[in-house]
């Protein structure tokens, strides 16, 4: 899919990654960006081409009334996500919870939602943004790791159920972005602008996932080797950051 003239609807894109999506794809010539938050007044973009949009990805009610405003929509990203920093074990449940409700659940309402909406288009495609915690957990990570576990193969399920409509589904994996959400990691960032312009470069390729950075590149690989050999060197690059 080459984004020129396409119209696309964006979850989360009052900040962080979900606005530079918006931003590219403005860049790229899409004619019409569904900008869409749950305080869609929170969205200042300085365009006639985006049409802000409310949006609560874990409210079932918004979602259909999203599906029912935006029924030209061609290009479907998915990138409205949380990170409460719940332990598995002794965190607060309810908390887990809400991990699993907006990454997983909330995200496949949105398709579930959308998907007739795309077929009537002729397709179009369905972008959505990862981790490279959906292949492995840290600390502080658990609950957030486990709903991206659940939300990359959720990623594989609708790919193959959504091919036969013509839907391009891809998933777009990363490490650490300098955003709002990881202003509390003293790691290497990468700039977030970088994702939507590796994700948008990927679906012009056809490509059904994206490695956006390095970091990423190493946790995919080591995943056929020894798990025990990977947490050794994943706690002691952790340790030295």
């Amino acid at each position: 899919m080459n984004v020129t003239d396409q119209i696309a609807l964006v979850t989360g894109a009052n900040r962080g990654i979900g606005r530079q999506f918006v931003l590219e794809l403005l860049e790229r010539g899409a004619s019409k960006v569904y900008a869409t938050a749950r305080r869609p007044e929170s969205l200042d973009f300085d365009d006639t081409r985006v049409v802000p949009l409310r949006l609560d990805i874990v409210d079932h009610e918004s979602v259909i009334a999203a599906a029912a405003t935006a029924r030209d929509v061609t290009l479907l990203v998915n990138n409205a996500g949380i990170a409460t920093g719940a332990a598995l074990v002794t965190g607060d449940l309810d908390e887990v919870q809400r991990e699993m409700d907006t990454h997983f659940w909330g995200t496949l309402d949105v398709i579930r939602e959308f998907s007739p909406v795309l077929a009537a288009n002729g397709g179009g495609a369905i972008v959505n943004v990862l981790s490279a915690l959906s292949w492995f957990a840290g600390p502080g990570t658990g609950s957030y790791s486990a709903a991206k576990a659940a939300e990359w193969n959720m990623t594989n399920g609708v790919r193959l159920e959504l091919a036969a409509q013509g839907t391009l589904v891809q998933g777009v994996l990363l490490g650490a972005a300098d955003t709002d959400i990881m202003a509390g990691y003293d790691g290497p960032k990468i700039d977030p602008r970088e994702v939507p312009r590796r994700s948008l470069d990927g679906l012009a390729a056809g490509s059904i996932e994206v490695i956006v950075d390095d970091w990423t590149a190493m946790v995919k690989a080591s995943l056929v080797g020894d798990p025990a050999a990977f947490y050794a060197q994943i706690t002691e690059l952790l340790g030295a950051s």
